[in-house]
């Protein structure tokens, strides 16, 4: 019989398993995060009607959507987290408490090109807040918080929340002459300022109407803030001229002003005029966070506020502001920048206990009473030699290693070997346990990101 070549997709991630185990950890920390501010778990389906997931696509996102039919069902993988919400509030809003706090983590399918940090099957980790007709300001501040948050407790230290309004970008495009009808255009125009660089950023505005004097005038505003200029100050010269750029302005300052409040620092957020994000969806606050010792990499966490989530399927206007991580992204990033905490313990197990005479009762009492314990036990019942088993725990990087055999059991003690050493101590379970107990909450403790740039600062 001929063999099939095993082989994985491109633009799809698999991982060994204790890089596996740092990604589970990643995940629990944000549900943690997450579950800390009040927003509850969300699963919707992978697979969702086609008509349902393309209510508001079109363009590029009906291009990637992966699309087939199973019977006379025409079916689509999910392309985000923010659409299936939208069916699932639209469907349930009878249901349920508004302001709505969910958050949900899952995979999301995009047939895009695969290429170099970029997946067509990768997991996003969202958090949104939804209202009924109306939803206040202070929840577009609270979400920078929450970042804040997560990212302290994954571990990065070196990051900056950076965000802006449109509101005030639209008032301010009419300002300078900008068409109505051509707002959303300038705004993907502005959001390439990093990719593409000023000068082919004005030469797009005065393609777009704009004319040459007033797209610099534009730019020079929009990135003040790089030449130590104070962006309020600038913005508050120009009010009281276009309602639009006023309320947007007044959202901005409200912003910023809470966010001492909600416990994030100077040094972790900032006002910056050039975020606009290319989506037109995206109504008011707008965010990106970026890695400070690594801004080529670009956002790793962003989105925004959007006046009616679920727009196409409900008369209801549900106004709703979220942030996404796409997590498969930034782990992969992480991994090849070498950010990973791989001294984090990350083995199946705490403890390989190897019998060592035929009667495997006593080592199964043994694995019961350390999982009774709190610890995660293994037996190795294999018929293999010493060296093999042990070989089998240093490979799996098991820290700890249990032998029991005929003076063990005679004695009513256990020899444990501390991998990491290579010592061997033999003394009463109860002792040995307590022992391991307390080494295996060390390994176990810290932070899945070990962030290089923080532990520079600190050498120097």
């Amino acid at each position: 019989m001929s063999k099939v070549k095993p082989r994985t997709l491109s633009g799809f991630m698999e991982l060994l398993p204790g890089e596996q185990a740092l990604f589970d950890r990643m995940v629990s920390t944000l549900r943690r995060t997450y579950a800390l501010y009040g927003f509850t778990a969300l699963d919707t389906p992978v697979i969702e009607a086609a008509e349902v997931l393309l209510a508001k696509g079109g363009g590029e996102t009906e291009k990637q959507i992966y699309r087939f039919t199973k019977g006379d069902t025409d079916l689509a993988l999910r392309f985000d987290l923010t659409v299936p919400l939208a069916k699932y509030v639209a469907l349930n809003a009878g249901q349920l408490a508004f302001p709505f706090r969910r958050f949900q983590i899952g995979k999301v399918y995009r047939g895009e090109r695969a290429q170099r940090g970029r997946f067509r099957e990768f997991y996003q980790a969202d958090i949104d807040v939804i209202g009924d007709g109306e939803l206040d300001i202070i929840n577009d501040a609270e979400m920078p918080s929450i970042i804040y948050r997560a990212f302290t407790e994954l571990g990065l230290k070196r990051f900056v929340i950076r965000f802006n309004n449109r509101k005030l970008l639209s008032g301010l495009f009419a300002l300078m002459g900008v068409e109505e009808d051509k707002a959303g255009e300038a705004m993907r125009i502005i959001d390439k300022l990093e990719k593409i660089g000023l000068e082919k950023v004005t030469e797009q505005l005065c393609e777009l109407g704009l004319a040459q004097e007033k797209a610099e005038a534009l730019l020079a505003l929009l990135t003040c803030a790089e030449r130590g200029e104070d962006p309020l100050e600038r913005l508050d010269a120009l009010s009281g001229q276009n309602a639009q750029f006023d309320e947007g302005l007044k959202e901005l300052k409200t912003v910023a002003s809470l966010m001492a409040s909600f416990g994030v620092p100077e040094t972790h957020y900032k006002i910056d005029l050039t975020i606009a994000r290319g989506l037109d969806y995206y109504t008011g606050t707008v965010y990106e966070t970026q890695m400070l010792d690594h801004p080529e990499i670009g956002s790793i966490c962003s989105g925004g506020r959007y006046d009616n989530l679920a727009e196409y399927y409900t008369n209801r206007k549900l106004p709703g502001v979220g942030l996404s991580i796409g997590l498969t992204r930034l782990f992969y990033v992480l991994q090849e920048q070498g950010y990973l905490n791989t001294s984090l313990l990350t083995a199946p197990a705490d403890v390989l206990v190897i019998p060592m005479t035929d009667d495997l009762a006593p080592a199964v009492r043994l694995a019961t009473a350390l999982r009774e314990s709190g610890l995660r036990a293994q037996i190795y019942s294999e018929n293999k030699k010493i060296k093999a088993r042990v070989q089998y725990a240093d490979k799996l990087g098991i820290p700890f290693v249990v032998f029991l055999g005929e003076d063990e059991l005679k004695s009513g003690k256990i020899t444990v070997k501390d991998m990491a050493s290579g010592e061997q101590t033999t003394a009463s379970p109860t002792l040995l346990i307590s022992g391991i107990k307390q080494r295996v909450a060390a390994l176990r403790s810290g932070a899945p990101i070990r962030d290089k740039g923080a532990m520079e600062e600190e050498l120097f």
